[in-house]
């Protein structure tokens, strides 16, 4: 039970380059008499100004925003929704496109990324703690990690969910657990990635938490929390266990039910009349943090642009709009605090699924 009890903990653990040259070349005349840049320093100056010109250019492109996932989940939701939201606030005025790259719960693109695309200032992609998860689990691990990449910033928060179709004969969440319990066999539980991945460990942290093996839930996954959701639609699935937000859209449209939220209290909007884990007597909480990610030899210059850009996104009413319409909540860390916290929640992960002899 220690184990998971760090579960709670891991999740509430919270996730101008030409004015300089221009200063340089100020004090450089000052201190020879006036004279121009170019003729006090010559080659010299060329040196120190090339690079910040080079940088301003940035970007002079087209951009493409990964969602390592299929279409439908909360990655595809969130990558496309970055580029709604910078081209409407004008924070980009070239073209953006946003690309889904399925497989592994990201470990397939990862792989891609982390070695074909260290330099691409023009790939970018989403993410979430699946990029730490499969970094350090045992099966099916990746060796690739956010170490790998450039961290931008920490965009939003959600929460876990579990969820059945709407015609389901489970009205909450403790009738589902005693089925489970009597015959852990009994249901299949689906999500969007694969075992000992974030959806995996929202799916069986209830059961676990209700004093059932975790080991013996029947858990299939699928490449992307759309594909799970088909799957529970068609009847190849009873029980869908993923981030809330990704099922906003179908509870709208009255095709799921979601049983319960991981959170610390109910939610808004399409979720407003869903209980949480703990009014249900299962003590669980389940938070999940998504962020905007660069290629790890990202250029400086490409790096400030981004920062910049993504600092003015999240203070528009047309992000805050789209907060709203989602079920998300804004939970911004700039770069350099973003990287940090994943260093401290990659070390609290590790201990967790040490804790569950999940890791590699």
């Amino acid at each position: 039970m220690e184990g998971f009890l760090l579960i709670k903990n891991v999740w509430s653990a919270s996730w101008k380059v030409t004015s300089i040259s221009l200063l340089a070349i100020s004090l450089a005349a000052c201190g020879n008499g006036g004279a121009k840049p170019t003729e006090a320093t010559g080659d010299k100056a060329k040196e120190t100004t090339a690079p910040a010109q080079a940088a301003s250019k940035y970007p002079e492109k087209a951009i493409s925003i990964i969602a390592p996932s299929g279409a439908g989940g909360g990655w595809d939701m969130t990558a496309r929704t970055i580029a709604k939201v910078l081209t409407e606030t004008k924070a980009m005025d070239k073209p953006i496109s946003v690309e889904n790259k399925p497989g592994g719960g990201g470990a397939v693109f990862m792989a891609e990324y982390a070695t074909k695309d260290v330099k691409d200032n023009y790939k970018l992609f989403v993410s979430s703690p699946p990029i730490l998860i499969n970094h350090l689990k045992k099966e099916g691990n990746t060796p690739y990690g956010y170490a790998d990449t450039t961290p931008l910033a920490q965009l939003t928060k959600d929460y876990g969910a579990v969820a059945v179709a709407a015609n389901s004969k489970y009205k909450d969440l403790k009738s589902l657990l005693d089925d489970l319990k009597a015959d852990p066999t009994k249901l299949t539980v689906a999500s969007g990635s694969a075992p000992g991945s974030m959806d995996h460990l929202v799916s069986i942290l209830p059961a676990f938490k209700y004093g059932i093996d975790p080991k013996k839930v029947k858990y299939v996954s699928y490449d992307g929390g759309g594909e799970a959701v088909t799957a529970l639609l068609g009847g190849n699935a009873d029980v869908l266990g993923t981030d809330a937000s990704s099922l906003d859209q179908y509870v709208k449209a009255g095709k799921i039910r979601v049983l319960a939220v991981a959170a610390p209290q109910r939610l808004g909007g399409s979720m407003k009349d869903v209980p949480t884990m703990k009014e249900q007597g299962v003590d669980a909480e389940f938070l999940i943090w998504r962020g905007f990610f660069g290629p790890k030899n990202m250029d400086a210059g490409a790096k400030k642009f981004w920062e910049d850009s993504i600092k003015k996104m999240v203070d528009s009413d047309a992000w805050k709009k789209e907060m709203t319409a989602n079920n998300w909540e804004t939970d911004y860390k700039k770069a350099d605090d973003f990287k940090a916290f994943l260093g401290q929640q990659e070390t609290q992960l590790k201990d967790m699924l040490t804790a569950l002899g999940m890791q590699k």
